[in-house]
């Protein structure tokens, strides 16, 4: 063991409390795998009854709580949140406060099963390939990638809402709202562009058209329930064409 990296197995409350601890006073990122409780409150509220997950706690705040399936927690707290750790009635119990919104995540740890924190720092920088950008360019280069007779007006458009990735017109002379998201998408994306649509429905001229297209390599069945839901349409494009 060196002195950024320490591990327990099946640490008792008092031997996980000084390891969570220890990780935060030295930045470290620390893992706890086992058998818990999870419950949220905040602008939505969430139980999971226990069941064994993994609990990854980061020094920038963040807290993900995985279970055996798919890429995404089923719990989590964004960066800039503080961690607490306590031994109450023989449960290991993390909490995670986030004061705006306020928000609490907090872990009831039955049985802990492993116990690990690490130094992950990482100077690199991700070089990404395949951006929104690229997408962008793609459409301004071929706008028929979107649908023909389509012709950009400006790209950023202010909105009340926000800024409009693509802002153009179809052969109808109807205004063409377009979001783009370089992966695949669920009905975050859908409201976001929705949100678009209202505003410009408002800030245009009475009687203007005003149509909304999300453009992303793929969505989820809810996001396309909600297109359809909201009159709004999706194109399939990835950022870069396909070799």
């Amino acid at each position: 063991m060196t002195e950024n990296l320490l591990t327990a197995v099946a640490p008792d409350g008092e031997e996980a409390l000084a390891l969570v601890e220890a990780s935060e006073e030295r930045g470290l990122l620390c893992t706890l795998f086992g058998r818990c409780r999870v419950v949220y409150d905040g602008r939505a509220s969430s139980r999971l009854d226990p069941g064994d997950r993994l609990v990854v706690l980061k020094p920038d705040g963040t807290v993900l709580v995985h279970t055996d399936g798919g890429q995404q927690p089923v719990n989590w707290q964004p960066p800039g949140c503080t961690h607490e750790a306590a031994v109450e009635d023989g449960e290991f119990v993390v909490r995670s406060h986030r004061s705006s919104p306020s928000e609490e995540l907090v872990v009831r740890f039955e049985r802990l099963r492993h116990a690990t924190a690490y130094d992950v720092t990482d100077p690199a920088e991700l070089a990404l390939t395949g951006t929104e950008e690229d997408l962008r360019q793609r459409i301004l280069d071929d706008p028929e990638l979107l649908e023909p007779g389509f012709e950009p007006r400006a790209t950023e458009r202010e909105t009340p809402a926000g800024a409009v990735d693509i802002y153009g017109e179809d052969t109808d002379g109807n205004v063409v709202v377009v979001e783009l998201k370089r992966r695949r998408v669920g009905p975050d994306a859908v409201s976001q562009l929705n949100r678009y649509v209202e505003a410009l429905v408002r800030d245009l001229h009475a009687g203007t058209t005003v149509r909304g297209v999300l453009v992303a390599p793929s969505v989820t069945d809810t996001a396309t329930q909600l297109l359809a839901e909201r009159d709004l349409e999706f194109v399939s494009l990835t950022p870069a064409p396909d070799t």
